[in-house]
């Protein structure tokens, strides 16, 4: 019998999914029933998403100053509150947990509003917009990079770290063996779930400055917008460089785990998994990004010296051919990077999030719950 439904509220990104997805299998294992609502952008990430039923809620960004376009996402907002209010009173929820991205404002500002129990998870060192409108009505705040000692909400803060799914926790059983010379190198190249525009011309040009002895070693696999996945593709076969090339990869995990080398943006999901499996990465932070969060991001792990982070202005395909050089040339730096990477993972952070949506639905305080989780 179901110890009560716990109610997932994320947007349709892999970055607000991901970590969702694994609080929703922790808490299946412990008898709860898990419903997600979220938006359509969400059904290539539905396939391993552990819910009994998934919602889909209106919902809308205010992110235009035409006077039309706010109104109809004023209305698109009202509609989603009005539909999410029905759902949490049928569903009758032990507790509504958000993760972030604007499909979550619907169901938490209806909870809280219920007086049903809620809390938010951040992922990142910069609170998102979102969740930045909620943070004042939840009960609590579990965060992946937030400071927890400072800040307005400190009071209600816990530092859970970032979720990971079993399948990272899986890959994270995968020893680092570092590449010797002359052995194959393989090389990881993602931009998040969406994928990076700019890696898909930066990097295969990179690849052609590279040596023909270093080129005959490497094997990447290469995240590309659908867009690109083409001309990327090509441009390896020109190269004659074995790659794998595509715009989603379902086994991304096992991917990571298999290589010797990561070059990926640094969003909150992207480092935690790296660190939790250990891989030795280059990060390249998101220029445009609203609050910079993903250089607060790339900077917690670059703290521990398991990744180098590179400004994407820095980044000429020369630069980035000299980066991937001296990363072939030294195995044992990649090899400490590794290391240190995997010391700084918080494989535990799915079960420590569980317990604190656990003590939030019993209506127990977050400081009790800090006095019982120092």
């Amino acid at each position: 019998m179901s110890k009560g439904i716990i109610l997932l509220a994320a947007g349709g990104t892999g970055g607000h999914l991901f970590p969702a997805e694994a609080l929703g299998h922790e808490l299946k294992a412990r008898g709860y029933s898990v419903h997600l609502v979220t938006d359509s952008r969400a059904e290539r990430f539905a396939g391993s998403f552990p819910a009994d039923e998934v919602h889909v809620v209106a919902s809308a960004t205010f992110g235009s100053k035409n006077p039309i376009a706010l109104l109809r996402s004023g209305w698109k907002m009202w509609s989603g509150l009005r539909a999410a209010r029905r759902l949490i009173g049928r569903l009758k929820p032990a507790a509504v947990i958000g993760f972030g991205g604007y499909p979550t404002v619907p169901p938490l500002l209806a909870a809280t509003s219920m007086g049903v129990p809620s809390l938010i998870h951040e992922q990142n060192a910069v609170m998102g917009r979102a969740n930045k409108a909620l943070a004042s009505r939840v009960k609590a705040i579990a965060g992946g990079f937030l400071p927890e000692s400072s800040g307005t909400y400190a009071a209600k803060t816990v530092i859970t770290g970032n979720p990971v799914r079993p399948a990272v926790l899986a890959a994270a059983e995968t020893i680092y063996r570092p590449s010797a010379a002359a052995q194959e190198f393989r090389l990881l190249v993602f931009g998040g779930s969406q994928g990076a525009q700019f890696f898909s011309k930066a990097i295969p040009a990179a690849v052609g400055l590279l040596d023909p002895a270093q080129r005959a070693r490497l094997n990447v696999t290469q995240q590309a917008r659908a867009d690109d996945a083409d001309a990327v593709a090509e441009a390896y076969r020109a190269l004659d460089i074995p790659a794998a090339v595509s715009p989603f990869f379902a086994d991304m995990a096992e991917r990571l785990a298999d290589a010797h080398l990561v070059i990926c943006r640094s969003g909150a999901s992207t480092v935690s998994e790296i660190a939790v499996i250990g891989r030795p990465a280059i990060l390249v932070p998101y220029p445009y990004a609203l609050d910079h969060d993903q250089a607060a991001n790339a900077a917690a792990l670059v703290a521990k010296g398991g990744a180098a982070v590179v400004a994407q202005a820095d980044l000429s395909p020369e630069r980035l051919a000299e980066l991937i050089t001296a990363a072939m040339a030294e195995p044992e730096r990649l090899e400490k990077m590794a290391t240190a990477a995997k010391q700084a993972g918080r494989a535990d952070a799915a079960a420590l999030l569980a317990d604190l949506v656990v003590a939030i639905s019993a209506h127990q305080s977050v400081q009790e719950f800090k006095g019982e989780h120092p």
